[in-house]
């Protein structure tokens, strides 16, 4: 009888599962508090993506790549904002009916699929967004893109627990992106990379499984569907699609044979158009680009003055500074608030340093490491390249932002999981290093939330003085309350999840091998346990696993798939 391989997931104690239940829980209040703590249009590109979200709202069509307006109900908001308090700010409709029509400034967001938009406008429409003072109806947007983020911290641990056998390990892998303040910034505002964030975790999480020996039909279709709906958001998913091609090539390899291989990578990325690649379709024979530019009218082409020419130097400086920064905290709607750009630039080279160090060290794990690296590396390599397009075609290096390696956040988690893994060579090592790691993250976070708050509204002081609450009451969407009532249980659970990971768990004795070290053939990184030990390399889930359609896939004790 033909069967489906079988996949022995690792054991998964009850602790693990409340402790990452309680961590996601307080991922999710933390950026509500985010939501909350940044004003306004104070995002990103947020005017242009509220324009958008509202202008699908209202039925109007999507336009062609800058031919879109904003609306002038939307810089009539901004107005209010800057005029008078937020008490006698207008509903939506009030600034439709005062404000009609469009203005010249063009919303450059129709250079992406509507997707994110129309997701949006739906929640404005359930919400009844045209009797809601205009700032809590962006304030709806927000929440919408929380509420696709909040599972990042569940797929960061699903991931590193896959890939490192390691509970503690795993839920560090969580708590780190509480170190990345920029993350919680752009998960809690209006934009379209909130989703991307997701299905390019849900891509890595797939993958991982891939890689570590799941090789059934419903994991491969699942990564199929998962990449089409990722690249149906937005364009920084793309790079997504030749990493998906290297990690089901990759798959099984001493397992399956490589014609085998090449036609599960051709389905996976047949499934993947099926479901996505209309929009990219539609702009090739609309536009004939795959990604048109709607920022053109803002930035037009421009020649360098006569005598000069582009620097490579000042290419490098300007894209080094400007994307470490917004990689790690630089929120406000021009950048304007940083966490310190040395702090940042320390964080850059150790991070990077210790992947590049420790993260591809020869090993069972090596295979699964290095594909992991394709996504934020091709990440990397498109944003470079339109940067340098940029740079050359108007004089100014553009598209340098950290957000845009958000997709593979999950990937760059789970290789530094690897990597920091490895420096220490005994257990208490391992757990001490680990509880730092984790200590570090929250505190992290915490510094940059109290920056952003700071300089948004106690005139980048602290602690908060009576003109901060002044301002606090004067514009924001909440009562002031609202914050600690959402950060004493967020502070609670952290640290609570620190605790955990600084404590001896029976991992200590059993699934926490020291990477590098001589193993057992059951205890490479990524073998499932209950791999028999002496079993031969093609048989185990980390180094090839179980070929579909074996008769005898059930000899590994772990469980049919239905």
């Amino acid at each position: 009888m033909h069967t489906d391989p079988v996949d022995v997931h690792p054991r998964v104690a009850v602790w693990e599962r409340g402790t990452i239940a309680v961590v996601t829980a307080a991922f999710a209040l933390w950026l509500v508090a985010w939501a909350l703590v940044v004003p306004v249009f104070q995002a990103p590109d947020e005017r242009a993506h509220v324009d958008a979200t509202v202008q699908v709202a209202l039925g109007n069509a999507w336009a062609a790549p800058g031919d879109l307006r904003i609306l002038n109900a939307v810089m009539a908001a901004q107005q209010e904002q800057a005029t008078s308090p937020a008490a006698s700010w207008s509903s939506v409709t009030e600034l439709l009916q005062r404000s009609p029509g469009t203005s010249g400034t063009v919303d450059q967001m129709t250079q992406h699929p509507p997707t994110a938009y129309l997701v949006g406008a739906a929640a404005l429409r359930v919400a009844h967004y045209g009797d809601l003072r205009w700032d809590r109806a962006v304030e709806v947007l927000r929440l919408v893109d929380v509420g696709w983020t909040a599972a990042l911290p569940l797929l960061a641990w699903a991931t590193v627990r896959r890939l490192t056998r390691s509970p503690r390990a795993a839920l560090v892998g969580a708590l780190a992106l509480f170190a990345v303040p920029q993350l919680a910034s752009i998960a809690s505002s209006v934009s379209n990379d909130a989703p991307v964030m997701l299905f390019g975790a849900v891509v890595a999480w797939l993958a991982t499984r891939m890689l570590t020996g799941d090789l059934r039909r419903r994991t491969l279709l699942g990564l199929g569907v998962a990449l089409g709906v990722l690249i149906w958001f937005k364009g920084t998913g793309l790079p997504a699609v030749p990493f998906v091609a290297v990690v089901v090539l990759a798959a099984g390899a001493g397992a399956l044979p490589i014609v085998r291989r090449a036609g599960r990578t051709l389905t996976a990325l047949v499934v993947a158009a099926l479901v996505g690649a209309w929009w990219w379709l539609h702009n090739l024979v609309a536009y004939h680009h795959l990604q048109p530019n709607g920022y053109e009218q803002y930035r037009p082409p421009k020649p360098f003055p006569a005598g000069e020419g582009p620097e490579l130097s000042h290419f490098l400086d300007v894209s080094w500074t400007t994307i470490t920064r917004t990689f790690w905290g630089s929120p406000g709607g021009g950048a304007q608030v940083s966490i310190g750009a040395l702090l940042t630039a320390v964080l850059t080279v150790v991070a990077l340093g210790v992947v590049v160090v420790w993260g591809f060290r020869r090993g069972p794990g090596r295979r699964a490491a290095l594909c992991l690296a394709v996504f934020p590396a091709l990440l990397v390599a498109g944003q470079t390249w339109t940067s340098w397009s940029s740079y050359l075609s108007t004089t100014v290096v553009g598209a340098t932002q950290g957000r845009y390696y958000f997709p593979a956040i999950v990937c760059l988690i789970a290789l530094s999981a690897v990597a920091w893994r490895r420096i220490p060579r005994t257990r208490v090592g391992r757990r001490v290093l680990a509880a730092l790691l984790g200590a570090g993250s929250v505190v992290l976070g915490g510094y940059g939330l109290a920056v952003v708050a700071a300089w948004f509204w106690n005139a980048a002081r602290g602690p908060l003085t009576a003109d901060g609450a002044a301002r606090w009451a004067a514009g924001a969407p909440a009562p002031l309350w609202t914050v600690p009532v959402l950060l004493v249980p967020v502070a609670v659970a952290l640290v609570g999840a620190v605790v955990r990971v600084a404590l001896p768990t029976g991992a200590d004795a059993g699934d926490e091998p020291t990477p590098g070290a001589a193993q057992r053939p059951g205890d490479a990184a990524g073998t499932p346990e209950g791999t028999p030990a002496g079993t031969a390399p093609e048989m185990q889930h980390g180094a090839g696993a179980v070929p579909e359609h074996d008769p005898g896939a059930g000899a590994l004790g772990g469980r049919r798939a239905g």
